[in-house]
């Protein structure tokens, strides 16, 4: 478990190839070393979908080399947020957790036009996470 200073948060998806992948690299990108981040899929994909890393370049954040990840009991017992979109009941539920479900359009097989509105989303739920969580977002 994280230091309370020291906040982690787990993005989960089915594939971990888009919407979790989004939703960690802006988290990463805005909070810094302020927030521990991990993202992991209940049934990872081979390769982060191009349409996502190509959508995030536009906006000056490169998740090319990221490699989608299993999702593990580990993994959700040391986040102190877990943010699932779409992984329904793969995902592992602990007492204790901050849990919250963003419902969120699928990117896969989409290509980068459709994958802006929901990259938007993401980041505009990722600036509201972190106001709640009252962490400065990095300039």
């Amino acid at each position: 478990m994280s230091t309370p200073l020291t906040p982690s948060v787990l993005f989960v998806c089915v594939h971990n190839a888009g919407r979790s992948q989004m939703g960690a690299a802006f988290l990463t990108h805005l909070a810094g070393d302020k927030v521990q981040v991990r993202s992991a899929g209940s049934a990872p994909a081979d390769a982060v979908n191009p349409a996502a890393v190509e959508a995030m370049r536009e906006v000056g954040i490169d998740i090319s080399t990221e490699t989608p990840k299993v999702l593990t009991v580990e993994a959700v017992q040391s986040s102190d947020v877990v943010i699932t979109m779409g992984c329904g009941d793969a995902c592992p539920y602990f007492p204790g957790k901050q849990y919250l479900d963003w419902k969120l359009d699928d990117p896969a097989g989409q290509g980068a036009e459709a994958v802006r509105p929901i990259r938007n989303e993401i980041e505009r739920r990722i600036r509201s996470l972190l106001a709640e969580l009252d962490i400065e977002v990095a300039p």
